[in-house]
């Protein structure tokens, strides 16, 4: 199993930048796959971006493509996502995920809130 612990969320105003860091501990040598998810208030989980871990391929929902950037420290066990021009709509609990080569994620951070004030 691979714990997951997510810091940097947090209130903000629209339009500004926030970073948000997940650290993996335990199997991350099974890792494949790092993923941020969010869920809205009242909606399901969603997708926002993931990276593949040892080559570094990435892929974004079409929502945050162009503002939000995904990114990993190997030697750290870290993935970041860095979320610019922030809107309300990205308000939601922010969720990092592993994925160790099968179809779902795996295992699963307890979450950190963002909140985007107009």
């Amino acid at each position: 199993q691979v714990q997951l612990v997510e810091s940097g969320g947090g209130l903000i105003q629209a339009g500004g930048s926030l970073r948000l860091s997940c650290t993996a501990s335990g199997r991350t040598f099974s890792l494949v796959r790092m993923g941020w998810f969010r869920q809205p208030p009242g909606k399901e989980r969603e997708f926002v971006a993931s990276v593949m871990w040892s080559v570094g391929i990435t892929s974004y929902a079409d929502s945050v493509k162009g503002r939000f950037t995904i990114s990993r420290d190997y030697a750290k066990n870290t993935v970041y996502l860095q979320m610019s021009s922030l809107k309300p709509e990205d308000t939601a609990v922010y969720y990092c995920a592993a994925n160790k080569g099968g179809r779902n994620y795996d295992d699963w951070g307890q979450g950190t809130q963002v909140t985007v004030s107009s």
